[in-house]
């Protein structure tokens, strides 16, 4: 008797339990690749914010009228890291002119929030990919000894040991490790890669931050 081994055939004649292990497995499968472009474009993006506003902020303007045009709605990372230092600094600005005590720690403490606002938003989505990379393979694996396991069930009930009746069954319990590992794999080198520029664009930050507290500091050394 000839059978069909096609990845659909396949699916169609394992178990329930074992269609819902595969169907889970695919849509974690597909989420990671969306997740993936997604994270690509968005990296893409803050790079380029970056490197615009770093050149507004290099240009020779002043300022505070930087500040002033960005403050009232900032609509990137460098734009918000800037306004918390800038506002910090211009709170401690008192009254007669001097600038209070402790204002260089205060920024830095004010700059160093604002960069921890804007890493947890870069890096969501990766905690996803790095879940689906450790536990797809465990899950196609369920999938597998789950259906083995109802093969030698009908083995057992119909008393034939034959090849042509066991490696049907075999194959469409494979067939849920090899989903597992087919959206394992993908999401592993995905996560290592946006770690990997996540962390790039998250010192960019922290270095513009640092250029910019010593740019205030030399400030407050001026009196």
């Amino acid at each position: 008797m000839d059978h069909d081994f096609s990845m659909m055939a396949l699916f169609f004649r394992a178990s329930p339990t074992v269609q819902l292990v595969m169907l889970l497995l695919l849509a974690a499968s597909v989420w990671a690749w969306t997740v993936f472009f997604q994270k690509l474009a968005a990296f893409r993006l803050a790079r380029r914010r970056l490197g615009s506003f770093e050149d507004r902020f290099w240009s020779g303007d002043p300022l505070d009228e930087l500040y002033d045009k960005v403050s009232p709605r900032p609509s990137s990372a460098p734009e918000r890291i800037f306004v918390a230092g800038f506002s910090e600094w211009q709170r401690s600005i008192r009254q007669d002119g001097r600038i209070a005590p402790g204002v260089a720690s205060r920024i830095d403490r004010s700059m160093d929030v604002a960069i921890g606002r804007e890493t947890d938003a870069l890096s969501k989505g990766l905690t996803y990919l790095a879940t689906v990379g450790s536990t797809a393979p465990f899950v196609g694996l369920f999938g597998t000894v789950w259906g083995i396991k109802e093969s030698f069930q009908n083995i057992a009930a119909e008393g034939n040991t034959s090849l042509a009746i066991v490696a049907p069954g075999i194959a469409e319990a494979l067939l849920a490790t090899g989903m597992g590992l087919l959206a394992a794999i993908p999401a592993v080198i995905f996560y290592n890669k946006l770690s990997t520029d996540s962390a790039r664009i998250v010192a960019g930050w922290e270095a513009f931050a640092d250029e910019f507290s010593t740019l205030l500091s030399r400030e407050v050394a001026g009196g």
